[in-house]
């Protein structure tokens, strides 16, 4: 979510922005969303340590914005803005990427969607309750494979993720659903998606990602900080909350408290044992479910690509039915067949959420954006990546950290939190609609 020039503003938290593509609307319109998103991140109610936007309209990008600060020194070290190529940690967004590496394989004939994932893990994979269902990708993707999260979703490397699911501590199976029957958001199932994905190139993940989908789109990105090129690195958010790490205790009018990828002190280290490392065995610690570092402009490579249907800069990176068969609609909440978190879950793609417009389930207030992508939530970090395949119509939001329990902040209009409703709302509006956000 290159420092330019600072806003006119003069409000406290507000750092580097600058929309470096013209706005079809007049500069006033442009100003006012400039006001509206720095109202956002400096009101009392609750702060935004910092904020990076992105929207996309006709399929060009017609605004970007950065507010706040990356890295907060808290008085020791010098702060540093936020700018449009500031890389967050984007979260479950990184499901999203990770399906897209999984596409490419199976656009190359090395994967079958419906195919007992057992064969692509090396191992049989079976929920004990329903031995003989097999879990699919497929069923993975759409949240359906029957594994849980309670007994966690990440190791060491040094831990195969075999001796992890067999026999497997009870908690990681639903002993009521088995796979495809229910849909319950799950973590573990793209730790099982990347070490698969590993199993059938012999490729470590974080590697494998960017052959398949970052390096061919030109993007300084990664799913292991220790990569990141020094330039990327500095630009690279640190995540917070004016929360502890370790009782968890919120004190609004405290200090913001770093809660990852701090790397003012040092480098970030490789995962333990990764020169020894024998993909296919778990490549959880690299994140397939939440750990690409990526910032706002490059998500807007994606998203572009996504709406050009699999073309970026002249080159077919997808066949447009592959993109199709992903965002295909694969589970809609019907108020029995699937837990939606409180509304945050009501229409699932292959490894993309899907926001109908409908009251409830939008992403802006008013409607008028029927939307496909993803969301994210970790660290303080919340995050949206959702754009209208049809009218090529987009929004990237990237929110650094919080300065109290965004559980107070409930939304207007859906299951998001206030804030973020207010970000999307105005984005959306200002830069897309064209019209003033609804008070």
């Amino acid at each position: 979510m290159n420092e330019r020039r600072r806003s006119l503003m003069g409000m406290a938290l507000l750092g580097a922005m600058e929309p470096l593509f013209a706005m079809p609307a007049a500069p006033a319109a442009r100003q006012a969303l400039d006001a509206e998103l720095a109202a956002v991140v400096n009101d009392p109610a609750l702060q935004l340590a910092s904020l990076s936007v992105l929207a996309i309209r006709a399929g060009q990008p017609v605004y970007e914005g950065a507010f706040g600060r990356r890295y907060i020194g808290n008085g020791t070290l010098p702060d540093k803005p936020a700018t449009p190529d500031t890389l967050y940690r984007i979260a479950s967004i990184s499901k999203m990427m990770t399906t897209l590496g999984l596409m490419r394989l199976v656009e190359a004939g090395r994967v079958d969607l419906d195919a007992d994932v057992s064969g692509y893990l090396g191992f049989r994979l079976r929920n004990p309750h329903f031995p003989d269902r097999p879990i699919t990708l497929r069923s993975l993707l759409t949240h359906r494979s029957s594994l849980r999260d309670e007994a966690g979703y990440s190791w060491p490397l040094a831990t195969s993720l075999k001796d992890v699911l067999l026999p497997g501590d009870p908690k990681t199976f639903s002993s009521r659903a088995g796979p495809g029957d229910y849909f319950t958001y799950c973590n573990l199932g793209w730790g099982v998606i990347g070490t698969a994905m590993e199993g059938i190139t012999g490729e470590r993940f974080d590697l494998l990602m960017g052959r398949l989908l970052l390096q061919p789109l030109g993007i300084t990105a990664g799913y292991n900080p220790s990569l990141l090129p020094p330039a990327a690195l500095d630009r690279l958010a640190t995540l917070y909350r004016k929360r502890t790490t370790d009782t968890e205790v919120w004190n609004p009018q405290g200090p913001w408290i770093a809660q990852v990828d701090d790397y003012s002190s040092k480098p970030p280290s490789p995962p333990a044992g990764i020169a020894t490392y024998v993909p296919g065995t778990n490549a959880t610690p690299f994140s397939p479910t939440g750990g690409l570092r990526i910032s706002a402009r490059d998500m807007g490579v994606v998203m572009r690509m996504l709406m050009n249907g699999g073309v970026h800069e002249g080159r077919r990176l997808f066949e447009r039915a592959t993109l199709e068969r992903m965002l295909a609609r694969q589970w809609t909440h019907d108020g029995s067949n699937g837990d939606s978190l409180g509304g945050f879950f009501n229409a699932w793609g292959l490894g993309n959420a899907q926001f109908p417009d409908r009251p409830g389930m939008g992403l802006v207030e008013g409607g008028g954006f029927e939307a496909v992508g993803h969301l994210g939530d970790a660290y303080g970090l919340r995050s949206v990546f959702a754009f209208d395949p049809v009218r090529a119509n987009g929004l990237v939001v990237l929110a650094g950290g919080v300065s109290s329990d965004p559980e107070l902040n409930k939304g207007r209009y859906s299951a998001l939190a206030r804030y973020e409703e207010r970000i999307l709302t105005a984005l959306y509006h200002h830069a897309i609609a064209g019209q003033r956000a609804p008070a």
